[in-house]
């Protein structure tokens, strides 16, 4: 049975949180004299000489509204790392409890783990990028305060099976951490509609991909009130700017364009993954749900990453990740990008 309370470390149940001039008080007032701000202004064209708003309510009003759930429920993060590094702190006590990911996957997790000097258990996924029974009777059987599942998967691209991840969730004792990153590019209904029926599931999502806002550094997490209560109460204190702020909020106002510029990263995707593997030196294009592709090339992919680094292209080199030998990760450019990077690959191939 899961109890987030004897779950969460035993300092940071009773710990009394930092109240800020902004949590006291809500809403407007003609004279503001309490948070030692610059009364007379800002230096540069814009007026931002007072704090944001550190539950950032206008933001979640609308995000609610999108998703379909309460603000309560809602975490926004500097990027979806913030709310990584939350989530071990915790329930992670240094040095003692550990946390479980299985790679190959997203790279913050472990660092996080080892910022906070919390061990990492590690379940290899299949051949092909997925869970096995065997891969999620060793979830359920270990010990770690909380799995990651990264679905769609960092660097492979594809979705995680649902039922392998509803087995996770139903018998695992930790928190189980779907970082859905990449979600907005894939054909499949988001975690977050299951937030009502399992208490340990906290899903990830961001502003970076689909949006196309990762210059803001905007990340989200969705979980019970009671989870969601608890990042809040560990949080810095005004974690999102105010310019953050209200660039989100215009972004969710303007929810049309993200879909606009999501369908056109789609059309892209497909005609790589159609084009690609017509190259000789391509051994395999990887199914992908999201906005990249793994692609294995032969002879030598690190060569061809050399190779097109001296042309000015950067991608990202995965060949060192386990299961992802003589692998590049392509992210999908623009179709000017798309067509430039398929000829720098022909050349490579001559």
């Amino acid at each position: 049975m899961f109890n987030l309370d004897s779950l969460v470390r035993p300092n940071l149940r009773d710990m009394k949180p930092y109240s800020s001039a902004r949590d006291e008080f809500q809403g407007e007032a003609q004279v503001m004299l309490d948070a030692n701000e610059n009364s007379l202004g800002s230096a540069g064209p814009e007026r931002f000489n007072r704090y944001p708003d550190p539950q950032q309510r206008a933001v979640k009003a609308e995000l609610a509204k999108l998703k379909g759930m309460s603000p309560a429920q809602i975490f926004l993060g500097n990027g979806s790392d913030e709310a990584i590094d939350l989530l071990v702190r915790l329930t992670c006590v240094p040095g003692q409890d550990s946390l479980l990911i299985l790679p190959p996957t997203y790279g913050m997790y472990e660092v996080a783990a080892n910022l906070n000097d919390v061990a990492v258990e590690r379940l290899q996924l299949t051949p092909d990028f997925q869970l096995s029974p065997e891969i999620v009777a060793g979830v359920l059987a270990s010990k770690s305060k909380l799995v990651w599942v990264c679905s769609p998967n960092n660097p492979s691209g594809n979705l995680l099976h649902t039922e392998y991840i509803e087995q996770i969730l139903r018998g695992f004792g930790g928190l189980v951490v779907v970082d859905e990153a990449y979600a907005d590019f894939a054909p499949a209904v988001s975690w977050i509609n299951c937030l009502a029926e399992f208490p340990n599931l906290v899903v990830l999502q961001t502003f970076s991909k689909a949006w196309g806002l990762a210059g803001l550094r905007l990340g989200m997490a969705f979980a019970s009130p009671a989870v969601i209560g608890y990042l809040n109460k560990i949080k810095p204190p005004y974690n999102i700017s105010e310019a953050t702020q209200q660039h989100a909020l215009a972004a969710l106002h303007d929810a049309p364009r993200a879909e606009q510029l999501r369908q056109q990263l789609l059309v892209g995707r497909d005609w790589l993954a159609e084009r690609l593997p017509a190259l000789p030196i391509v051994e395999q294009v990887f199914p992908s749900d999201a906005n990249f592709l793994l692609v294995r090339f032969k002879p030598d992919a690190t060569a061809l990453y050399n190779f097109l680094v001296a042309r000015g292209i950067i991608v990202r080199n995965r060949t060192t990740q386990p299961g992802c030998a003589g692998t590049l990760r392509l992210t999908v450019g623009t179709p000017a990008e798309n067509e430039q990077l398929l000829r720098a690959l022909g050349e490579f191939a001559e």
